[in-house]
């Protein structure tokens, strides 16, 4: 018989039961990185993703509008209103490369047993490459459907071929492509983004 610790009466000391802590005080250990393995697929990522880019150029030569220009006594004019197609051809080659960028972002993200940094990197990179070689095709191509003419006259009117006159447009692929791919990731999250369950 022991006295309680309130002072009131007495009774039986009995050994308190231990409990295992809660499940969500244990955390599992944080997963590495993986490089090495994501190495040879994030090689295949940069390559695929880049190829895009001349479906993404051989569609922008066909939706860019041409300029048509006058010939007048001093060279090539444009047409009224005909110069703003200048920036319809950067704002449609903005808009391929967004919807590129978001095609590439969920598209990695579905290669779940590569989920993670190395991949994401070889993904923008793609992007990138994938963007310049828009560039570089969709221009050439634009150039084949509208051939400057041989002879012309003045006040003929002959098209010109789109053109793109700035590189800002090469950073939508790339930035589409990471801001897709990073609002799946914190969407997911699992500290391996699941790739643990593939």
């Amino acid at each position: 018989m022991t006295e309680n610790p309130d002072g009131y009466g007495t009774g039986t000391q009995q050994a308190t039961p231990v409990f295992p802590p809660p499940a969500y005080v244990w955390q599992p250990p944080r997963p590495a990185v993986v490089v090495k393995a994501d190495l040879i697929p994030a090689i295949s990522v940069v390559s695929t993703v880049s190829l895009l880019g001349m479906a993404v150029g051989w569609l922008w030569s066909l939706l860019a509008p041409p300029v048509r220009m006058v010939i007048g006594q001093d060279g090539p004019v444009p047409l009224t209103a005909e110069s703003y197609h200048r920036f319809d051809a950067l704002v449609l080659f903005t808009l391929l490369c967004l919807a590129a960028g978001i095609v590439t972002g969920v598209g990695v993200w579905f290669l779940r047993e590569r989920r993670g940094p190395v991949v994401m990197i070889a993904a923008v990179l793609g992007s990138g490459l994938g963007g310049w070689l828009a560039t570089l095709v969709g221009q050439s191509w634009a150039g084949g459907r509208f051939p400057a003419p041989s002879s012309v006259e003045i006040l003929d009117v002959v098209p010109e071929a789109p053109q793109l006159e700035t590189i800002w447009g090469l950073l939508a692929w790339p930035l589409a492509t990471a801001l897709a791919y990073g609002m799946l990731s914190a969407w997911n999250g699992m500290d391996d983004l699941g790739r643990r369950l593939g």
